[in-house]
């Protein structure tokens, strides 16, 4: 029974996130202030969720970082996404061959 209760609980946590936004802001929001805030909300959440992932992703930390290393050169020097992904990818496993080579 407890479980129906969760699931409950969880549905109801996830459409209150989604409804109260639309219900509480009908109008455009004004201030400039909030508005550039908002805007960088999206980007801040995802790098928080991902940026813990990087550096545990691989068998050891210094993969992930030269990965993040390379990601982070080659985003701000705008290269594309698949650049960057591709990149940091081939980083991450040269940094693991190595570690399996010589460590």
């Amino acid at each position: 029974m407890s479980l129906y209760l969760y699931i409950a609980a969880m549905a109801l946590t996830t459409y209150l996130i989604r409804v109260l936004p639309l219900t509480i802001f009908r109008r455009p929001i004004r201030s400039r202030f909030l508005r550039s805030f908002l805007h960088y909300v999206p980007y801040a959440c995802l790098s928080a969720m991902t940026f813990p992932a990087i550096l545990t992703s691989t068998e050891s930390v210094l993969g992930g970082a030269a990965a993040l290393a390379v990601a982070v050169i080659l985003a701000y020097r705008g290269k594309s996404l698949i650049v960057v992904a591709l990149s940091s990818s081939a980083a991450a496993l040269a940094v693991q061959w190595m570690t399996a080579l010589f460590g």
